[in-house]
């Protein structure tokens, strides 16, 4: 179980005068981001674009999709690993979720709202739509900072982004009971490039595991946002960021809430040469994203380095 301990994470203000390139503001940042994401695997963010109201909308919106009947929940499907409905799994009772595929687009919305709602539900994909931008803003920002700071050619940058494939997971998390175990979700690192959670009613769970095995709890303050490397960040980077274990403890007495936006890399993706020298030679072969997600589905390794470096190590 892990303490109230947010301190222990690096806290990064995503305001304006942060965000503006080639600041001293914007080129700190990048150097405390880069830096977390080596350390830790992860940051705590504190982005005020997403306002009290709309949390609650999310929430207002979220109660009503997952209230709908199973058999209708159960025709959100996907080839795609983890992009389909997922719930009623023995080993993680508490955990129910969804997955929206391409959430940053009308089309994509529009196609998953259409599936739940046949007849339709404006207010539900036009919230969603505007939610899950706001969410690739800070995706896109953080990318273009790990490149910043490790002097690769924002060009690079912009054609990984222009790349990018997006998820837009729904997490529900329910009450145990007196004889169920209080593990929402069990210990994993994520197969992303990036993941960025949001505890949209401020109901605490979400663990991470810090560099020297404590697991902390993060501070679900609706303003706060966790960014988490995944292993397709970790392979970018040539070993240098790693993977972020994380967890959901479920000791709260009320339904927990909370969104994921998933990053995946859409091409073949090469190691950059300015992650690559003298003290950090080359690891791992060219990465193709979504072949690695059919790996993983097919070996089930559970431990990142492993499956890393089974799947694409030199």
């Amino acid at each position: 179980m892990g303490s109230q301990t947010p301190s222990h994470l690096p806290i990064v203000d995503f305001i304006d005068e942060n965000m503006k390139p080639a600041t001293y503001s914007w080129l700190s940042t990048c150097h405390v981001v880069r830096t977390s994401l080596e350390d830790h695997g992860c940051f705590v963010l504190r982005y005020n674009k997403v306002s009290p109201e709309l949390c609650r909308t999310i929430v207002s919106e979220m109660k009503q999709l997952f209230g709908l009947p199973l058999e209708t929940k159960k025709q959100e499907t996907s080839d795609k690993l983890f992009h389909g409905y997922y719930g009623q799994i023995p080993s993680l009772p508490l955990y129910e979720s969804f997955g929206i595929d391409d959430p940053l687009t009308f089309r994509g919305t529009h196609k998953f709202t259409h599936i739940m709602w046949p007849l339709g539900n404006d207010r539900f994909r036009e919230t969603i739509n505007k939610y899950a931008k706001m969410l690739g803003e800070i995706d896109d920002v953080v990318k273009r900072m790990v490149f910043e700071s490790y002097g690769v050619d924002q060009k690079k940058c912009n054609c990984l982004i222009e790349s990018g494939n997006y998820l837009l997971r729904c997490l529900r998390y329910r009450p145990h009971l007196m004889d169920e175990s209080e593990m929402g979700m069990q210990p994993h690192t994520d197969l992303t490039m990036l993941s960025i959670l949001h505890q949209v009613n401020n109901i605490h769970g979400l663990e991470v595991k810090l560099k020297d095995g404590q697991w902390i709890v993060v501070d679900p303050s609706p303003s706060l946002f966790l960014v988490l490397a995944g292993d397709g960040f970790k392979v970018w980077s040539n070993g240098r960021i790693k993977a972020c274990e994380h967890r959901v403890i479920m000791n709260a007495k009320n339904t927990r809430y909370s969104m994921g936006l998933f990053s995946f890399n859409g091409k073949m993706m090469q190691i950059p040469e300015e992650v690559v020298d003298e003290q950090h030679p080359l690891l791992y072969k060219p990465f193709d994203h979504f072949e690695y997600l059919r790996f993983f589905d097919k070996e089930k390794i559970r431990d990142s380095d492993l499956r890393v470096k089974a799947y694409c190590g030199l």
